[in-house]
């Protein structure tokens, strides 16, 4: 495995097809999917020569947490399902790698099931959903937990349309149709993983959320709890109950970054839903420089979102971002390995960014600015 790609190639062969497709596609027709990734290949860097390329670093700070490098592991709904118990092999790459994890509050596998198998502190990732007293038992199953830091996303107040869902079936719970298990039966390793273990529901929320005991309720839950009423004034709410560090996930407007700092955030992340949600959007990558212009001297400006190598990494911090978040490219490694291909996912990523840090004559990830791009590009 030399690249992400072949990550991937090798995850579509051994994720059953519906599970595949939900991490591996956007909305509607998918143009703002393809722009993330598409818009980093515009931007060029200035290749130096005869320069000290001796004793780098990559590592920085995220919110207050050291990362070897500036990656972080996104948050994202049913990682349990491109490999068993694929939550915690995730955070335990991640952990080992020396990079922060969050939790998504779709996972499969719980927060405690996820503090129970690591020793270093995750963040967790929320929603505002109309039932305030689950999102006030989740802080404090995260604070349980000894979660470093909230992640609160923004966009997902109306869910977009996702046609490769539609077409699959891919609702909760997924409809298992003759065509989903014919598919499901040429991945005997993914079925052999998920008959090993006893985590295959919604962790974070069967149990926990009134009236959800079992998948099947889970889906009218779902179906009515993203809030469209979500308002500045519930950022504000959620920042006062939580009391530690607040990332605000879904910023894509420089107005909207100016009040996303006003209510005191820690971060924000520039994001698009990775593609999944407004499609004709912008890409990430070039909405960044504007929302770094109007509020990076206020609030810590992460990004995600087309992220499928060390380049693109080097990119988004040259542009301002103190770190990214991997997505899709960790799933890859999970639907190919398990946790070692997390871990080879984050090889690749660091070895890529190493090289080309170097290349463009700098030794600290720290000293890294638009210097090493070339004008015009971006």
């Amino acid at each position: 495995m030399t690249c992400i790609e072949d990550l991937r190639l090798l995850a579509r062969r051994r994720v059953p097809r519906m599970f595949y497709d939900y991490a591996d596609s956007g909305s509607w027709t998918e143009s703002t999917y393809r722009a993330n990734s598409d818009d980093f290949g515009a931007i060029k860097l200035r290749q130096r020569v005869a320069v000290n390329m001796e004793n780098r670093s990559l590592a920085v700070t995220m919110a207050g947490q050291h990362a070897a490098m500036p990656v972080a592991l996104a948050p994202t709904g049913l990682t349990g399902m491109q490999h068993a118990d694929g939550e915690i092999l995730a955070a335990k790459a991640a952990e080992a790698f020396g990079v922060p994890f969050t939790l998504s509050t779709l996972s499969i596998c719980s927060i405690e099931d996820v503090a129970a198998h690591t020793s270093a502190p995750f963040w967790m990732q929320i929603y505002v959903m109309k039932d305030r007293a689950f999102i006030e038992r989740l802080i404090e199953r995260a604070r349980a937990a000894r979660c470093s830091a909230l992640v609160l996303t923004l966009d997902l107040q109306i869910l977009g349309q996702r046609h490769k869902d539609l077409r699959n079936g891919l609702s909760a719970p997924p409809r298992l149709t003759l065509k989903n298990i014919a598919n499901m039966m040429t991945r005997p390793r993914w079925c052999m993983g998920m008959l090993g273990t006893r985590r295959r529901g919604f962790g974070n929320v069967i149990g926990h959320a009134a009236g959800v005991t079992d998948m099947r309720s889970l889906s009218s839950w779902t179906s009515q709890q993203f809030d469209p009423a979500l308002s500045w004034s519930d950022v504000e709410w959620i920042k006062r109950r939580w009391g530690g560090k607040l990332i605000l996930k879904g910023i894509l407007d420089p107005e909207d970054a100016v009040l996303a700092a006003q209510c005191g955030a820690d971060a924000l992340i520039v994001s698009n839903h990775g593609g999944r949600q407004l499609d004709g959007a912008r890409s990430s990558i070039s909405a960044l420089p504007a929302i770094v212009e109007a509020v990076g001297k206020q609030v810590e400006i992460h990004m995600d979102g087309g992220i499928r190598s060390g380049q693109d990494v080097i990119k988004a911090v040259a542009l301002g971002a103190r770190g990214v978040y991997i997505g899709r490219p960790f799933l890859y490694g999970l639907g190919a390995g398990g946790q070692a291909g997390v871990a080879r996912c984050l090889e690749i990523i660091r070895n890529e960014l190493d090289i080309t840090m170097a290349l463009c004559g700098h030794r600290d990830i720290a000293d890294v600015g638009r210097t090493i791009l070339v004008p015009g590009t971006y």
